[in-house]
């Protein structure tokens, strides 16, 4: 079932829903895109850099992240991290997505005593 093609867009489907959430909830600190890469990944949640550059643009252009540029070093680097109405988007979808775990984890656990 591994290499179902079904299956793995399921499971795409799946995290595609989650990615946003994850991103979000790594940048109450700055972090320019590969340092968010690697924190991500360094917690099991590996991104491609060619969804999350486009994500993070995204995001930034329905204001819920702010960035600056750090041009100190020799390679300049974008930061980004939550604006104040990314902040409160971050905390409704956090509710949003416990509510839905509970619910989803509650049915899944049905379906096991049947």
């Amino acid at each position: 079932m591994k290499d179902d093609p079904i299956l793995t867009t399921m499971i795409t489907e799946l995290k595609r829903g989650t990615l946003t959430l994850c991103v979000l909830s790594q940048l109450k600190q700055p972090q320019y895109g590969y340092s968010l890469l690697q924190l991500l990944a360094d917690k099991h949640i590996p991104i491609e850099a060619n969804t999350l550059y486009p994500l993070l643009r995204r995001l930034e252009s329905q204001e819920l992240l702010s960035s600056t540029w750090d041009t100190t070093e020799a390679r300049p680097r974008k930061f980004y991290v939550l604006s104040e109405k990314g902040k409160a988007l971050l905390c409704a979808l956090t509710k949003e997505w416990q509510e839905q775990y509970q619910r989803v984890g509650a049915l899944l656990a049905e379906e096991d005593h049947e």
